[in-house]
């Protein structure tokens, strides 16, 4: 037996409890009975199924085994095991500890998070007959649509909600259902399932009777004789499968469909399985094709080989190291070299990456280098294609695993090296639902847990990662030259107001930001555009009175898409028709407000009808390889010009981007946040770097109406530790990270009366915890309804040294149940971010 810290210990014949973690909100784990069946195979990471309440069953995860009873509640028993053997590991149990305490959640909220779905049981209801009823009893009254239920139900023992709504060919079919069982005519039970079901592959082979017996073989022949399309089955078997020379490739088979795919007949081939000359069967399969590295050497440049050793002495020291490289410096070169002696010393490796497109684009480039042994974990892979990563990591298949931030929860045991690619990235932060987690940062700890090393990569570091390095918590190693003979690109401003001052703008393009796309397409080279909203415009607006139509369950402007013809809420998804004339006034002028990326699209192919003109970003990506089929064409040069959202900002690298245009750069700066301006320096950096990454001097252009703005200087200038000394001096002086820990706490109600009183009621109480804090607010959200729930925050400044913030966390839990007991706040949500974005 395993006990939570993997020491073992002889099963006694007493009760054994298991406290289980299971997927509710709730902050503590559930101690269940374990059956005497399960006493000497149960164990820490193992997958039950166990009973909640009066009639839920769930899945969960064993954390710890013991043999004290509950005091407060008779245990309940395990209903039964999952697995052979754990999916889940020590490691993972106490990280998942770490993360719910560190950023005030649920142990069950980090487990539900950590699980693929695959991973999770379901429960289905099914319905069969009662035993006790006669369908041909008097004075039973029954409609037409139960009564083909029963008769159904005659003949098949059970059915599904599925099956019954085909059968009876309506939506719902629950009234009936209920209706049913009130009649005690049928009973309604639940049926478990897995999930996750692993990938077969049918097969035949030839029977053991011919394949040890030449005699029988050519017997079988003369039987067939005639017989020419079950002839042409045999014979097409017996060209691929040396049956007596390696009688383990029949024991193999071959593949059914192989038959069909030679144009053979498959009503022969079934007929010969039927008399016994064929066997058929099933073999499980792996969804991922197996990749053989190609084994193509690179050499280091000096400024490479000198990075990479400045790492790894700083690794001697210290378990964190920050590489500070420009964009196109080659720092993937110098990762590629890590791995690969992390791996051959016998480690696992994580390298994370902020964005799927990103993750697509990179993958590419590792299979070659590290063929199968590499996997590859993000949300647009399938349920079942995330289970199988998950036990490939498990079984040792994968020692390497490219992903995105749930990378983090994967079931590794002996993490070398995890490498955070582009650390600075928003997006390796979680927003919803809860844990509210920062990638990078949960990364260390990850990594601090396996006593592994963390390098973290950017060219425009995250602020608290630079302090960090500067105050000697981390390693810090730069790269100010690019890869090879490429220069880093020059930066011009384009002036918007004064273009429109001189009627120079055409369709929001100023005059040098059209000549560079045209001097680009003349040489047969490629743009990129960056706009950072989906969307044709972000409103509509009446030209009369200003009128704009909203959101009705958010306090947001309806985005107008004007190829699917509708205006849809980017925060809860409503949709409605664009308008014919003003709601307001009846006005019939509306018009389009602002630059979306469907906008640009179209713009760009009015003034350059030429060009070949693609879109990238969350509406043309849904799909699974979405991202991959539009940067693959771009690679081949089959577009011209890219329009995008932040995606294309990411560390992708094509030999014939040379221009690179902003088109609002402004929009970026003025955002009400600390972070406006740190977050604009990195983006415009970011997307201005996929410019001129090879021989060519890539150009970059600014649209702006601010060119004298301060931020565009130190652009300019490629100056980010000046521009770093500047807002560190203006966070320092008002209390903002690094210098303070943040938490957000929001409340949320769909009363706006209740909203506000129960947050004003939740800060009054936070301010008598005696801890060195500063709690703001709460005021109003920055958008004050989504999803028709008002919102209210508060924002908390805690002190980053000593027990502030534990203490704080501590008894922050206490204050969010003293409010849940006011009875009328009841209903309200509360939710906690610690390190908001």
């Amino acid at each position: 037996m395993i006990d939570l810290f993997g020491n073992t210990s002889e099963v006694q014949a007493e009760v054994w409890y298991a406290d289980v973690i299971i997927p509710v909100p709730i902050p503590r784990m559930f101690t269940y009975r374990v059956p005497r069946n399960l006493a000497g195979v149960l164990g820490i990471g193992f997958r039950v199924i166990v009973p909640f309440g009066s009639k839920k069953i769930l899945t969960g995860v064993v954390g710890r085994i013991h043999q004290k009873a509950p005091t407060a509640y008779d245990a309940k028993q395990i209903l039964d095991l999952l697995d052979n053997e754990a999916v889940v590991n020590a490691l993972q149990i106490k990280f998942w500890d770490w993360m719910a305490t560190y950023y005030c959640c649920n142990l069950g909220e980090v487990m539900n998070a950590a699980l693929p779905s695959g991973l999770k049981i379901s429960s289905e209801s099914r319905i069969q007959l009662h035993p006790d009823f006669d369908l041909a009893s008097p004075g039973i009254a029954l409609d037409k649509r139960e009564l083909v239920i029963l008769e159904a139900l005659e003949e098949k023992k059970e059915l599904d909600m599925e099956a019954c709504s085909t059968l009876l060919g309506v939506k719902s079919v629950h009234p009936i259902i209920k209706s049913l069982v009130a009649k005690d005519a049928i009973l309604l039970f639940e049926k478990l399932k897995e999930k996750y079901t692993p990938k077969k592959e049918s097969r035949v082979r030839l029977h053991p009777t011919y394949a040890s017996d030449k005699k029988e073989l050519e017997a079988l022949f003369s039987e067939l004789q005639g017989q020419t399309k079950q002839e042409q089955v045999l014979l097409k078997y017996l060209q691929h499968i040396p049956v007596y020379q390696q009688p383990e490739i029949n024991r193999k088979g071959m593949l059914k469909r192989a038959f069909k795919e030679s144009g053979l007949s498959t009503s022969s081939l079934a007929t010969l399985v039927k008399n016994g000359v064929f066997e058929e069967f099933q073999v499980v399969v792996s969804r991922f094709e197996e990749v053989v590295p190609v084994g193509k050497e690179f050499t280091l440049t000096s400024t490479q080989e000198r990075a990479q050793e400045d790492i790894k002495r700083h690794f001697e020291e210290k378990q964190t190291v920050l590489l500070h490289g420009v964009t196109g410096s080659g720092k993937t070169e110098i990762y590629i070299r890590l791995i690969s002696e992390a791996l051959q010393s016998g480690s696992q490796v994580l390298l994370l990456l902020p964005e799927i497109a990103l993750t697509t684009h990179m993958v590419s480039r590792l299979l070659g280098v590290f063929g199968s042994k590499m996997g590859v974990y993000h949300s647009k892979y399938s349920d079942n294609e995330r289970v199988e990563v998950w036990q490939g990591v498990l079984s040792g298949r994968y020692d390497f695993v490219v992903g995105v931030r749930s990378s983090v929860f994967l079931p590794f045991s002996s993490l070398g090296l995890i490498i955070v690619d582009e650390e600075h990235e928003s997006s390796y932060k979680q927003y919803d639902p809860a844990p509210r987690f920062q990638a990078r940062d949960s990364a260390i700890m990850l990594a601090w847990l396996h006593q592994a090393k963390v390098l973290l990569g950017s060219a425009t570091p995250s602020f608290e990662s630079y302090q960090n390095a500067l105050s000697g918590k981390y390693g810090l190693v730069q790269m100010d030259e690019r890869f090879g003979k490429a220069g880093l690109p020059q930066y011009l401003l384009a002036n918007i107001n004064q273009d429109k001052k001189k009627n120079l703008l055409k369709l929001d393009m100023t005059r040098l930001l059209r000549e560079k796309i045209q001097e680009a397409l003349n040489r047969q080279e490629q743009v990129l555009l960056f706009q950072n909203r989906r969307g044709y415009s972000p409103f509509l607006s009446c030209d009369e009175c200003g009128w704009t139509p909203t959101c009705e369950r958010c306090d947001v402007s309806l985005t107008y898409h004007q190829y699917a013809e509708e205006l849809r809420c980017h925060y809860c998804g409503f949709k409605d028709q664009p308008p014919q004339v003003c709601g307001a006034c009846g006005n019939p002028k509306i018009s389009a407000v602002g630059l979306g990326t469907e906008r640009i699209e179209e713009n760009i192919a009015l003034l350059f009808p030429e060009a070949r003109v693609a879109r990238m970003d969350l509406d043309t990506t849904r799909s699974k390889h979405g991202y991959q089929r539009i940067l693959e064409d771009f690679a081949a040069r089959n577009i011209d010009i890219l329009v995008g959202t932040q995606m294309i900002s990411k560390g992708l690298d094509f030999d014939g981007v040379t221009v690179v245009g902003v088109l609002d750069a402004d929009r970026m700066l003025f955002f009400p946040d600390f972070r406006s301006g740190e977050r604009a320096f990195q983006m415009i950096t970011q997307v201005a770097g996929r410019a001129g990454r090879r021989e060519k001097t890539g150009t970059v252009i600014l649209q702006t109406r601010k060119p004298d703005h301060p931020l565009f200087d130190f652009v300019l200038r490629g100056d980010y530790v000046g521009f770093f000394q500047l807002e560190m001096a203006d966070r320092k002086r008002f209390f903002y990270p690094p210098w303070v820990k943040n938490i957000r706490i929001t409340v949320k109600h769909k009363d706006n009366k209740v909203s506000e009183k129960a947050a004003k009621f939740l800060a009054g109480l936070l301010k008598e915890i005696t801890v060195k804090n500063i709690v703001l607010g709460p005021e109003k959200g920055l958008i004050g309804k989504i999803k028709n729930q008002y919102i209210f925050e508060i924002l908390v400044k805690l002190d980053r040294h000593g027990t502030a913030q534990t203490v704080f966390k501590r008894m922050l839990e206490e204050k969010i149940h003293e409010v849940y007991q006011e009875r009328e706040f009841r209903s309200i949500r509360v939710i906690v971010d610690v390190d908001p974005a």
